[in-house]
Order: structure tokens, then sequence, then C-alpha cells
């Protein structure tokens, strides 16, 4: 780019260097001149012209700047500015356009990929789901009890799994994949906890449900996924034949508050500001190898989207409390314009 201002400017570079020869030879004839410092008059001379020309070269990179700050505009603003351009500034902004369309040929490739790779495994995840369908049907004809039991427990440790992979993998695109209606929670936590029954079953956990008359206006499915990921970690982290309490309030501002307690080993004080990252297992996480750090990230991603609260409670070897806490109709309006 340098190169080319200079080449651009040729004519002036050219007649300044004639001009030095033409004083020089001027003062070489004219006696008169034999007092004057030759090499001082040429070192002002020259570096008058080189901060001329950084001068030049710095305003014309600023004017560039500026129009392509400008990109915005209509294509005949800019039609009428690239013709007013100097060979220079042409060049210039040619090479930094050329530099935009391979970014967004770069950045189209990588949505189309990214594309394919979420269909691909939302392909798989539905495809996976056909076997253990098939699997459920099999541990629900196993005579032996006990077998029977410890068969279901894990198999919804793998229906979780597969649950949370297809909705981290839906969860870039949820404004397109809602519905808000008027739903009572009571049918969708018992919905949950009907999912979650071999496995409380295995480790003699109760539930003890108490005012669920609640409705509330959101999206079903999103909203159930909240809450199995929220009820998991209680029944993962409750102490055997323990009870989980369910129950509802409103706050001061009329808000309702969906609380899921359990008496378990909690969280560690220093875990709580983290326990909602990516991948985070924290303390107590650490030791488990059924945690994976990605139930408590999706729900909270899950909820933010819908407007929802997720806020917690919780003392080491006393339990946690998780608290849903779902917007007022208007803040609904105000959040998805409906």
């Amino acid at each position: 780019m340098l190169i080319l201002f200079l080449k651009e400017r040729s004519a002036w570079i050219v007649y300044i260097i004639l001009l030095l020869l033409c004083m020089n030879l001027l003062f070489y004839l004219d006696s008169g001149f034999s007092g004057v410092s030759i090499s001082y008059f040429n070192i002002i001379v020259i570096s008058l012209s080189v901060v001329f020309l950084v001068w030049q070269y710095i305003k014309e990179q600023r004017q560039m700047i500026h129009f392509l700050g400008n990109l915005s505009k209509s294509a005949e603003v800019h039609s009428n500015e690239y013709i007013s351009m100097s060979p220079y500034q042409k060049k210039y902004m040619e090479d930094i356009l050329t530099v935009f369309e391979q970014k967004d040929s770069v950045i189209n490739e990588s949505k189309i990929q990214l594309q394919e790779q979420t269909d691909d495994l939302l392909a798989w995840v539905h495809e996976v789901k056909t076997p253990l369908t098939a699997m459920k049907l099999m541990i629900e004809q196993t005579n032996d009890a006990k077998l029977r039991k410890k068969l279901e427990s894990e198999w919804v440790r793998i229906h979780l799994l597969l649950d949370q992979q297809l909705h981290s993998t839906r969860l870039a695109t949820i404004e397109k994949d809602n519905r808000l209606e008027k739903l009572d929670l009571k049918l969708i936590v018992f919905k949950e906890i009907r999912e979650f029954q071999s496995w409380c079953l295995e480790k003699g956990i109760g539930f003890q449900i108490e005012a669920l008359e609640e409705s509330v206006i959101t999206d079903r499915k999103w909203v159930a996924f909240i809450v199995r990921q929220i009820l998991s970690n209680a029944i993962k982290y409750s102490w055997e034949n323990e009870e989980i309490q369910i129950y509802t309030e409103r706050d001061q501002d009329e808000h309702v508050l969906l609380h899921i307690k359990d008496f378990g080993i909690g969280i560690a004080q220093q875990d709580l500001p983290r326990i909602f990252n990516k991948s985070y297992t924290g303390t107590i996480g650490r030791e488990s190898v059924q945690s994976t750090g990605m139930g408590l990230y999706l729900a909270q991603n899950a909820a933010q989207k819908l407007g929802v609260q997720i806020s917690v409670k919780s003392k080491e070897n006393e339990g946690s409390t998780f608290t849903l806490r779902f917007p007022l109709m208007n803040e609904y309006h105000k959040t998805f314009g409906r």
C-alpha cells in the first residue's frame, strides 16, 4: 500500500528532487551563495517534504477508515465516493472489501457446517430413542424385581443424558421452538416425578407436595425440562429415605415462585456462584462419576430465554432449595412482544 501511495505521488517526488538538484546547482555556480550551508538547506527541504508526504498518507488512511465505517450507507453514496477516490484509495478499499468477502464466506461455510452437524446430532438422538424405548419394554417384562429396579434406574440416567443432549442442541433456536400458554404447575411437576419413579424407589425418596395450585404462562416443554434438571439433581444428591419438598408461593410483587427443596449433601458455599457455569461439577460433583456439570447450565440458559429466574440456597449436609420465579403477564409482553 505504501509503494502504491508513493507511486501515485511520483510526480511530486520527481518535482522535489529536480528542485533540489536545481537549487544545489545554483549554489554551486553562483559564488554569492558561498556562505550558505548547502547540506543544511538540503536537510530542511527533504525533512519538510517527508513530513508533507507522511501527513498526506495519514490523512488518506483516515478517510478510508471513515469510508469503511459507513458501509451501511446506500450503494449510490458508495459509488459516488468510489469515483472520487484516488487510485491508492481505490486499491486500499478493494483490499479491505476482499477481506470482508473472505470473512463472510468463512462465516457462511461455518454456519452451514454447524447446521449440518446439528441436524445430524438431532437425527442421531431420535434414532437412539427407538432402542431406548425397546429397552424400557424389555425391562418392564423382567420378572426379577430387584434386577428390574436397578435396570430401570440406569435406564432413567441414560434417558436424562439423551434428553440433555437433545435440549442442548435445540437451545440455540429456542425462540423458534416455544409456545406460551397458561399451565398448571401441578401437572408439570407430577409428570416429571413419574419419570423418576424407579430412581426414587431405589433410593427410598418420597415427595411432599404442598400448594401447587398456581398457574403460569410459559412454554410447557422447556419449563418441564428445567424442572426435570432440578429434580434430577435433588434426587441424585439427596440422602436415602429422605423427602423432597415441592411447593409454590407468591412474592411481594405477585410473582409465582416454585420451590424444590431437598435434604441431602448440599452445595459448598464456594461453589454456589459457579453452579450454573458450563461443565462445572463443583467440589461434590468431582467425587461423582454421574455428574456432567451440564444440567444446571442448560436449565439456566433455557430459563433466561423464557424470562424465568432461578435462584438457590444451600448448606452443606443440610440440603438445597432451588426456586423458579416466573414473570408476570406484562413482563412476558415486554420480553416476547406477545
